[in-house]
């Protein structure tokens, strides 16, 4: 049986689940995790550890009207410049909790358009963050670009401040798609960037592509990835277009009758799927796709690979420590998420205090259902014997559990004493089978198409 026919027969094709980058997904944190408890989890890092730390910047010059994420618009330097010195405040108090010796595997500048910073800027920034603590050997320092957003000046500056992988986010390159999503960025834009990016001998680059945009056809999915792959990048994300109006308000300004069914959903992605594997990246979890000499590619192969709020990485850092507004960081004790608002963020930081607005503390049974969703994304399995040993967990208890998933996704699993695994033809539907290992009430959670 097909999985478009699986879908139909199980009624999911309007399924919604979370995308299980985090567990608990971060609907279900709460005020059990403030500022002096997060300042606890900081001071609990190993003395000389490596920790991952991701850099939040929300403005944008112009809003995507597909964009769900926490960004806000300003045509005027001036609210940037003042967020700067805010992260510069954040950062002092993060390096009065952090024990000696502590180094940064990965370094991510995220947003919004962290590009939108002018050259002196980033380089103050870049500065304040090293200060706290340096890349270690082998760190990856990556910054989200936007072609439209970017000059030789702010690349030199990048580049002299050690960043090494470069994310461009595509989205498609159809000029009626583009308009109707409200970014326009034309290939030919897209194209002079990653030169630019290249004639500093940043070589590494991630590109992020979606299906489900409005008019998008499997014609228009064909030709959009065909430019992309001219492009050559090393590592590839295909997101699906999460149409959440409700949540991302700006969203309503897209025609909801332009978007394609969930069935079309799904042969857009297999469209695309098709013409990257071609191409011979590798599939790496559900969405991603990366050269065979990429950082994803080995710790795939490696048993290593692992899932966060950017997808998936190979980052083995126990530690992410989320600095600016709406930040999320991860401990081994739980997250931690800082003030959505850029208003409330500052307030707290310039009160002498992190900004920590809610969380949540991990349970025995968090860690345990965490693990085993965490390799079903990334593995399409679960080995029980991880499992069995590292959660004390008896071998009764796993089969059932087991068994309650095999019962819910007839013939899509194969079951044995070593693991569950999902059959490659069912793969498209991990998000979903992964559901059923999440304790949590998802019915008001509102969350995207699992498709």
């Amino acid at each position: 049986m097909s999985v478009k026919s699986q879908l139909a027969e199980l009624g999911l094709f309007d399924a919604r689940v979370p995308r299980y980058t985090s567990y608990p997904t971060a609907p279900h944190f709460g005020a059990a995790v403030d500022g002096d408890q997060f300042g606890a989890w900081i001071a609990s890092v190993p003395e000389g550890s490596q920790i991952s730390l991701y850099v939040h910047v929300p403005f944008c010059r112009r809003l995507c009207w597909f964009c769900a994420c926490r960004t806000q618009g300003t045509q005027s330097d001036s609210p940037v410049i003042a967020y700067v010195e805010t992260l510069k405040e954040e950062l002092r108090l993060l390096a009065g909790r952090l024990p000696e010796g502590v180094t940064l595997s990965r370094l991510h500048w995220g947003g919004g358009t962290p590009t939108l910073l002018s050259p002196d800027l980033m380089t103050d920034l870049a500065q304040a963050i090293f200060a706290v603590a340096p890349l270690g050997p082998d760190a990856e320092f990556s910054v989200e670009i936007d072609p439209n957003e970017i000059d030789d000046a702010r690349l030199d500056a990048l580049a002299a401040a050690g960043m090494n992988r470069a994310s461009i986010g595509v989205q498609d390159f159809d000029d009626e798609i583009q308009k109707t999503i409200g970014r326009i960025q034309g290939y030919e834009v897209t194209r002079k960037a990653i030169e630019m990016i290249r004639a500093r001998g940043i070589e590494s680059l991630n590109a992020d592509i979606l299906f489900g945009l409005p008019h998008q056809t499997r014609a228009r999915m064909t030709e959009s990835v065909q430019k992309l792959l001219s492009l050559n990048p090393d590592r590839v994300a295909l997101y699906g277009y999460a149409h959440v109006p409700w949540m991302a308000k700006r969203q309503q300004l897209i025609p909801s009758e332009a978007l394609p069914t969930p069935e079309a959903r799904l042969e857009l992605f297999d469209t695309a799927r098709r013409l990257f594997l071609w191409d011979g990246y590798a599939e790496i979890g559900i969405d991603h796709f990366a050269r065979p000499e990429d950082g994803l590619t080995r710790a795939l192969q490696a048993g290593t690979l692992k899932r966060n709020f950017q997808g998936y990485t190979d980052d083995q850092a126990e530690v992410l420590i989320g600095v600016g507004a709406s930040s999320i960081s991860r401990f081994p004790q739980g997250y931690a998420q800082n003030a959505p608002a850029t208003s409330a963020h500052t307030a707290a930081i310039r009160d002498g205090r992190f900004s920590t607005s809610r969380g949540h503390v991990f349970t025995d049974e968090d860690r345990l259902r965490g693990r085993m969703i965490e390799m079903l994304m990334c593995e399409f399995r679960i080995d029980a014997a991880e499992i069995r040993d590292r959660f004390t967990l008896p071998e009764a208890q796993l089969q059932a559990m087991f068994a309650e998933t095999a019962r819910a996704f007839p013939g899509m699993l194969e079951i044995g004493p070593d693991a569950l695994a999902i059959r490659q033809e069912a793969r498209p539907l991990a998000r979903m089978i992964a559901r059923s290992f999440d304790a949590y009430d998802l019915s008001k959670a509102g969350h995207s198409s699992a498709i």
